[in-house]
């Protein structure tokens, strides 16, 4: 790989595509700027879209603040069909009626997900046990013990629901797994569901609005790319490299 005339340090904030795993993104970044300090701040299942915050140069050493900050998402939520990886990437494990429910009845069953709280990580998921990943073991059709984290609810409001379909909007510590959320929706609702839709529309202080689809990225000049990056003392004022 040939590097750069110039190495870019900054802060990049990407739309991720669906489809695409956030290393998906990150390959694609180093190809095009030729250059191999890249990362990212948070990842994003391959199934999701939005907010991806990239990190070019310098900017890797500051990840550890980036990935700390609050997220909000919108999403979809399929209910009467659970899957193995509690999104709609999985297999689906079991089908149930879903029952007649009101409006207010699936908001309530929302509402109750509020607050500090501790989740379990799903078996799909990136998650190291013995330096083993979660999802490998998974794969293999084992089960292990895992650890619950601290996480904590700050909204997650109803935006729409037409059975067995629920559209909302979340606001949340890291960490949190929205997946789980969904399916432990589903069991509080008594028919099953899983994630069918998510969209990372925030994270801190950072709006996908502001953000370059990977289409745009690659039609665009380094230089370009160079005027549209965050310095790192702006992305995060209290850290000085």
């Amino acid at each position: 790989m040939i590097a750069p005339s110039k190495e870019l340090d900054g802060v990049l904030l990407v739309d991720k595509p669906g489809a695409h795993t956030s290393h998906d993104v990150v390959a694609r970044l180093r190809g095009k700027l030729r250059m191999r300090k890249v990362g990212h701040a948070g990842t994003l299942d391959p199934m999701a879209t939005g907010l991806l915050i990239v990190l070019l140069g310098r900017a890797t050493r500051v990840s550890q603040f980036l990935i700390s900050l609050d997220k909000e998402y919108e999403g979809s939520i399929e209910l009467g069909r659970s899957t193995d990886t509690q999104d709609a990437d999985g297999q689906v494990m079991e089908t149930r009626p879903v029952p007649e429910l009101t409006r207010e009845q699936v908001g309530a069953a929302m509402q109750a997900f509020m607050g500090d709280q501790y989740q379990t990580p799903p078996m799909f998921s990136a998650v190291k046990i013995g330096g083993v990943p979660l999802y490998k073991r998974a794969r293999k059709g084992e089960e292990v013990e895992r650890e619950p984290r601290f996480i904590r609810i700050m909204s997650w409001e109803l935006l729409a629901f037409a059975s067995p379909r629920i559209d909302f909007r979340l606001r949340c510590t890291k960490g949190t797994y929205v997946r789980t959320l969904a399916h432990e929706l589903g069991a509080r609702l008594g028919c099953g569901a899983h994630l069918s839709a998510l969209r990372r529309t925030g994270s801190g202080r950072f709006n996908v609005a502001q953000a370059l689809t990977m289409e745009q990225i690659e039609a665009m000049t380094i230089p370009e790319i160079e005027a549209r990056l965050i310095p790192v003392h702006q992305a995060v004022p209290s850290v000085a490299l």
